[in-house]
């Protein structure tokens, strides 16, 4: 059991003895001139794995959605979305200030669109309206609980944007565990995607970093727009090092952070009378508590972290760095708290 159970995120403050390792013995070079060994394998690795013919490496997912959003629009453009999707909710409106696009959102369950729910919000051009150029996911979806699209909606909207001269770009920081879940290759979930934004920081435990992918001719205006935004970087294979680990050794344990979700949510609601509000399907655990500012302090003195995702409602994610014993320490924990 660890001394601090931070539940709080899935980004890991411990890297592994074979992380370090790797970082420690990167070969790097100039990535500004596209001459970093490390990093050209992490690009070429990834958009092979994800079926797309080049890829991107950088600093945050949040970067990677803002220059996805910039390929895709212009300022007065319109991106259709999910009201609580990422982009809208926590990148601090960078569409808005990179690209000038406006959101046009509708509240979906879970946070997982339908045709259903996006065909309303279609509309024809007409020079009154902002132009529609975009239809965006998040998969898995962050305050949907971790919800995962099934791969026939991913096809079935995919279908619907291209129709209307849409393109559809996939926030997938926690794709890994959407592939995990729905037993789906990321090449699988990705075929009818434009763009994709995959994260390594998150379940997979590399300290920094993300990857948008996409054709050869995006990612090609891709380096240019990450140059506006400061996002050009030198011997960031020693990074690099650490998301190609990650790949290579945490992507299929993720079924363990999956199984202690369960069985926090589990615990939670048997043994504590909690209500948990998600449907858990990966490693997200939301529940009920009328004094969420109380529980998120008490626990803290006790090296839980966890933390308040709307009033009244908690929120617990498991990763590399919480095992079983720690779930169980947890439960006892909150047992004397709650």
């Amino acid at each position: 059991m660890h001394d601090i159970i931070d539940l709080r995120s899935d980004t890991v403050t411990r890297p592994s003895d074979g992380m370090r390792q790797a970082m420690r013995d990167a070969e790097v070079g100039d990535a500004v001139y596209a001459e970093d060994p490390t990093v050209n394998r992490l690009e070429r690795t990834v958009a092979r794995l994800l079926g797309k013919e080049a890829a991107l490496y950088v600093a945050t997912g949040t970067m990677s959605n803002a220059l996805a959003i910039r390929l895709a629009a212009s300022p007065g453009d319109e991106v259709i979305a999910d009201a609580n999707c990422h982009p809208v909710y926590y990148e601090a409106g960078g569409p808005s200030a990179f690209s000038g696009v406006v959101f046009k959102t509708v509240a979906a369950p879970r946070g997982i669109l339908t045709t259903d729910l996006v065909s309303p919000l279609m509309h024809d051009p007409v020079y009154y309206r902002p132009t529609q150029k975009a239809l965006l996911i998040e998969n898995t979806h962050n305050r949907g609980g971790g919800a995962v699209y099934a791969v026939g909606t991913v096809r079935a909207l995919a279908a619907l944007a291209h129709e209307r001269g849409l393109r559809l770009h996939m926030d997938g920081a926690r794709l890994w565990n959407a592939c995990i879940a729905a037993k789906v290759s990321p090449a699988e979930f990705c075929r009818e995607v434009d763009t994709i934004s995959v994260c390594f920081s998150k379940g997979l435990g590399a300290p920094v970093g993300s990857v948008l992918a996409g054709s050869a001719q995006d990612i090609e205006r891709a380096w240019h727009y990450r140059h506006m935004l400061g996002g050009t970087w030198r011997q960031a294979g020693i990074l690099a090092a650490a998301a190609l680990y990650a790949l290579s050794n945490n992507f299929k344990r993720l079924t363990e952070d999956h199984a202690n979700a369960q069985r926090l949510a589990m615990a939670l609601s048997s043994r504590l009378g909690l209500e948990v509000v998600n449907k858990v399907e990966t490693n997200m655990v939301f529940f009920k508590h009328p004094e969420t500012p109380r529980v998120v302090a008490a626990l803290k003195e006790k090296n839980v972290i966890v933390s308040e995702a709307d009033p009244g409602v908690l929120r617990c994610v498991t990763h590399l760095d919480v095992d079983r014993e720690d779930i169980d320490a947890a439960v006892e924990i909150l047992a004397g708290v709650v």
